[in-house]
């Protein structure tokens, strides 16, 4: 069955009138479910916001309809829920690209030399196939061509660069740098300078044939936790052809109900049989947080290692799924290195209801990036901006000037949810009176990020435990 074939089948996805094609024993069932679970999460999770974002009009996080641009001209702040941990450096901008009928061109306007922006290219699998922007292609802008992986035309001489998705459906997540609250309508303007259409209409040629007319289904509560996920697995799946690396994985995937723009009907299933794919699920979860806990927390895992290309990747879904996990459309190293402060220097969970802490970077040692590095604060326990009486979220490079500076020349920053001595308050960035994590994001991290000479300092509990 060919793509269109299949795209005019979608609606049927979710039928619970047919049944699915399980062959395999209830043994093999939960071995396979396991890595159905860590493979499909994240393109289950990018089909949440594709939804919300693109599909339903009545949604309070909706951006634009398929192959428009929607901007965010705004600084994310602690009543922002859409998105769990928040970037509030760099206002957003969204294109979800519908590739089947023709590519789309996306063209960016030349812009300030010192001020960073990019283009981040994401697939269905939630794979960074390309980037536009400061690193990748400059601060002059361009027009530039997103073609699908059936489109066969050739590039037009008006086309700076062709780069290409390998599903139906991708993601174009701008970020424009934002220097304070004075400069957003500066972004504004930038942004208004972000244009995308059909390559039919910047040629102008008679536009192709529409793709057919998708039924995009409605995601359900708690579908990324439970068998559900597969049907809505196999709804995205049809957006995105087989690749040659993964057809014997999809083979197996294939014995419990898994393949591409099929039903996937769990009232057909026996008891044995939904049992084996919860109980897959829930090894594929308890793998997770044991990863998580022995390698990402102790940061022998970096974001850098969770995304980025097929070939970066090489196959290890589990990685796919830690970084769709913990905050899905990562960027790749090369372009940002994310460093998680989940617990202290002894290795315990930080919690700002018992403990206050420092984080001290030496004389000479900040964060070496060619762009700039911010360390933002999130609640524990939703993953949301913290709301305090400065309604501080963040302290990044670009308020060094106003910070004060140790007397051998060293940085320390106050991590608590009570403000410090006065003198001390304009290095606090205030955390929950509970569970808490930082993010200490490096866009154009320096060479001495990625090999590891620069050494992340490590938040330090200021004793006595608070009462």
């Amino acid at each position: 069955m060919n793509n269109r074939m299949l795209l005019t089948a979608l609606s049927l996805t979710l039928s619970t009138s047919a049944w699915a094609d399980f062959t395999a024993t209830a043994q093999e069932a939960r071995s396979i479910a396991k890595e159905a679970y860590l493979y499909g999460f994240p393109m289950v999770e990018m089909y949440k916001t594709l939804y919300t974002q693109a599909v339903d009009k009545k949604s309070p996080n909706f951006k634009a309809p398929f192959n428009q641009i929607g901007n965010t001209a705004k600084a994310f702040t602690a009543k922002d829920t859409a998105f769990v941990t928040p970037n509030a450096d760099t206002p957003y901008s969204f294109i979800w690209m519908d590739l089947r009928a023709e590519p789309l061109v996306l063209t960016l306007p030349p812009i300030e030399e010192h001020r960073y922006y990019s283009v981040q290219l994401i697939d269905a699998y939630t794979l960074n196939f390309a980037y536009l922007g400061t690193r990748s292609t400059g601060n002059n802008g361009g027009n530039f061509m997103i073609a699908g992986p059936d489109w066969q035309g050739q590039q037009p001489l008006k086309i700076d660069r062709l780069l290409r998705s390998e599903s139906n459906i991708a993601y174009a997540l701008y970020r424009t740098q934002l220097f304070d609250d004075k400069d957003l309508d500066k972004v504004k303007d930038i942004q208004k300078g972000y244009k995308v259409e059909p390559l039919s209409r910047y040629v102008g040629h008679k536009a192709p044939a529409a793709a057919p007319k998708v039924d995009w289904p409605k995601p359900l509560p708690g579908m990324s936790d439970t068998p559900d996920l597969f049907r809505y697995l196999n709804f995205m799946l049809a957006f995105a052809p087989a690749q040659d690396v993964e057809k014997d994985l999809l083979a197996r995937f294939k014995t419990i109900g898994i393949e591409a723009g099929k039903p996937f009907t769990l009232t057909t299933l026996t008891g044995d049989q939904r049992k084996a794919l919860e109980d897959g699920i829930a090894d594929a979860k308890a793998e997770f947080e044991q990863f998580k806990k022995d390698q990402v927390d102790t940061h022998q895992v970096s974001s850098g290692d969770l995304f980025g290309t097929r070939d970066h990747l090489k196959g290890n879904y589990l990685y796919r799924y830690a970084g769709a996990n913990m905050g899905i459309f990562g960027n790749s190293a090369e372009e940002a290195n994310y460093i998680g402060y989940f617990v202290d220097k002894d290795g315990q969970p930080v919690d700002a209801s018992k403990h206050d802490y420092t984080l001290h970077f030496d004389k000479g040692a900040l964060p070496p990036a060619d762009a700039f590095w911010s360390l933002t604060m999130y609640n524990g326990k939703n993953k949301l901006l913290v709301a305090n009486p400065l309604n501080r979220y963040l302290i990044n490079s670009r308020m060094l000037p106003g910070l004060k500076l140790d007397s051998d020349g060293g940085l320390t920053l106050y991590v608590q949810n009570k403000a410090p001595a006065k003198d001390l308050q304009s290095n606090w960035l205030p955390a929950p009176n509970g569970p808490f994590y930082g993010v200490l994001r490096l866009y154009l991290p320096k060479p001495e990020v990625v090999s590891g000479q620069w050494k992340m300092p490590l938040l330090t509990p200021v004793t006595p435990q608070k009462q």
